[in-house]
């Protein structure tokens, strides 16, 4: 930084005179302004939990303003933001697909803060979600926010066609088989279903065999052995009828109503998708709908519990133009607290803590907690960040459905995805 030389010399000639600058514990603004999601405030601030930055707003005598956008709208104000001198914006969330080079070079790193004044126990912080947010060995986001997937069936059906709740992926695939059939009035129920119109559930059944799409460290792993399988299978659920025949064109809202009206068995989504599943107000199978971690194949019961499955989430972190970032820092380090974590997770927040699983009041909230936290202590995010990230997800769902519809050969499809989406890498 360029130290301007008159500034520095009224400096010295205030100080002679006794008006010494203000410290920076006095120099405290009004207010600290955070940028968000209108679900991170709800959940911040909710009446079950309370809000976990009262405490912390008394103690300090500063208040929190919250600045809340749709997902789009945050993104782009932050990223302008953040291209300018200085900004008024003290802490903003940031969905980890968007934490690309160029971003994080425009944000405040952790590690400083972290020894001066550090997290309470950042090691039950869910490993995945703070490896997503380290570049080049250094922290820029403190997670607070997750969504995680689950597998999902449909116990009613299972024991009307004397099936047993799968625990491997192979016992899964069978069972699908199995739970594909119609019914005397004519309706066809469908052994499983993810969204054909996305790429994300397609690496949650790859990560079964420990398979990616693309790894963290930028390889395109489509030609592995746990992509290939996975994609090996969807074209023989759809060649074989247990995935419909407008599979390609299913978005989620469509595996939603599908599985609330029994047509579909099983389903591998948002562990938070149960509670959509079992709505007794919507749906026709309320109560029926079980959900656990995704089972991991025989051959990786050694290496893994459950499969490493697909892990989302929101960040917190700081421009590095804003203006009280030692403040900004103790507010973020407050609100993940253990305390904190609880309380957001009682307002309805996905929880990044492994020990708030552990708590009665999630256990009795959340039928699924142990599930959960299962899937959290191993799974990772379904793809690093990178520019052409949303370029690359459609190549792959392209050469997918073409796979899956039999256009061409799984290994063909694969093949082309790797040699189109590696030029997109960072390198």
């Amino acid at each position: 930084m360029t130290i301007n030389k008159t500034w520095l010399a009224g400096f010295v000639g205030i100080a002679a005179l006794g008006l010494a600058a203000p410290a920076l514990g006095q120099d405290k603004p009004d207010n600290l302004t955070i940028i968000s999601h209108r679900v991170h405030q709800t959940v911040s601030t909710g009446e079950q939990g309370g809000d976990i930055t009262k405490d912390w707003q008394d103690a300090n005598g500063v208040g929190v303003e919250w600045v809340t956008l749709d997902t789009g709208a945050l993104h782009e104000r932050l990223f302008r933001e953040l291209q300018l001198p200085e900004t008024n914006i003290d802490i903003a969330f940031l969905l980890n697909t968007r934490a690309v080079d160029s971003v994080t070079k425009l944000l405040e790193p952790f590690d400083e803060h972290m020894a001066a004044n550090p997290v309470e126990n950042i090691d039950d912080i869910f490993p995945g979600l703070r490896a997503a947010m380290t570049f080049d060995g250094t922290l820029y986001g403190i997670p607070f926010r997750h969504a995680s997937s689950c597998f999902h069936y449909n116990q009613r059906i299972l024991d009307e066609r004397g099936v047993a709740p799968p625990k491997t992926i192979e016992e899964m695939i069978e069972a699908a088989r199995q739970l594909t059939f119609t019914r005397d009035d004519g309706t066809k129920v469908y052994g499983f279903l993810i969204n054909g119109e996305g790429y994300a559930n397609t690496v949650d059944l790859a990560r079964a065999w420990d398979g990616d799409f693309i790894t963290l460290d930028y390889h395109v792993a489509t030609t592995d052995e746990g992509m290939m399988k996975a994609v090996t299978l969807l074209h023989d659920f759809y060649e074989e009828g247990i995935l419909p025949s407008n599979w390609a064109a299913i978005k989620d809202e469509e595996v939603n109503n599908w599985m609330q009206t029994g047509r579909a068995a099983m389903s591998l989504n948002s562990c938070g998708r149960n509670r959509i599943f079992n709505d007794p107000e919507k749906s026709q199978e309320a109560g029926n709908i079980k959900t656990v971690a995704i089972p991991v194949s025989e051959a990786f019961k050694d290496k893994f519990d459950v499969a490493p499955a697909k892990v989302e989430f929101w960040t917190m972190v700081i421009p590095a133009n804003a203006k009280h970032k030692d403040l900004a820092w103790d507010l973020v380090k407050t609100m993940v607290s253990p305390e904190n974590t609880l309380k957001a997770a009682l307002n309805g927040n996905g929880p990044v803590r492994a020990s708030t699983y552990d708590s009665a009041e999630m256990k009795n909230q959340l039928p699924y907690a142990d599930e959960e936290k299962a899937v959290l202590l191993v799974g990772r995010v379904p793809l690093p960040p990178f520019d052409n990230a949303a370029k690359a997800s459609d190549i792959f769902v392209e050469e997918l459905q073409a796979a899956v519809l039999g256009m061409k050969s799984p290994e063909d499809a694969m093949a082309s995805v790797q040699k189109r989406v590696t030029p997109l890498l960072p390198q």
